[in-house]
C-alpha cells in the first residue's frame, strides 16, 4: 500500500510508527521548533500527539475506515529546550464510532514534557 502524503510531516520533520494498537511520533528539535525563548513551542508536541494517536486509532480500525480528532486533552508539565521529542500513544478502548487514548510526551533523557488523553471519530468506508 502506497503511503498517502503528509506534507505537515515533511514541513516539521517528524516520524511515525504504529502497529497494534499504538503509535510513535518523533522529531529531534530544530530552530523551527522553538518559539521566541528557546524553548519547544507547545504547538510541536500537540503535534506529535496528535498524530501519534491517529496513528494508533488507524492501526485498530477494519481496512478502509479512517478517524478523525474530536477532542484532545493535553497537559504540559515541563518545558523542552533541545534533544528528540516522542509521543506514544496507545488506545484505551476502540468502539464503533469513538477510540479513547492515552499518550505522553517525553525527551530523549526520560522527562516527560506532556501526559494527554484523547478521542477519536471512526469515519466508516463510504
Amino acid at each position: 500500500m502506497t503511503e498517502p502524503a503528509f506534507p505537515l510531516r515533511d514541513l516539521l520533520d517528524f516520524q511515525i510508527e504504529s502497529a497494534d494498537g499504538t503509535c510513535r511520533a518523533w522529531l529531534d528539535v530544530g530552530p523551527v521548533h522553538v518559539n521566541p525563548h528557546g524553548a519547544v513551542h507547545g504547538g510541536i508536541p500537540y503535534i506529535l500527539v496528535d498524530t501519534a494517536m491517529g496513528g494508533a486509532t488507524m492501526s485498530v480500525l477494519p481496512e478502509g475506515n479512517w478517524c478523525a480528532t474530536l477532542d484532545i486533552h493535553i497537559r504540559y508539565l515541563a518545558p523542552c529546550f533541545g534533544g528528540r521529542l516522542t509521543a506514544v500513544a496507545e488506545v484505551r478502548r476502540a468502539g464503533k464510532r469513538v477510540v479513547h487514548l492515552d499518550a505522553t510526551v517525553t525527551g530523549d533523557d526520560g522527562t516527560e514534557y506532556v501526559a494527554a488523553s484523547g478521542i477519536f471519530a471512526v469515519i466508516p468506508a463510504a
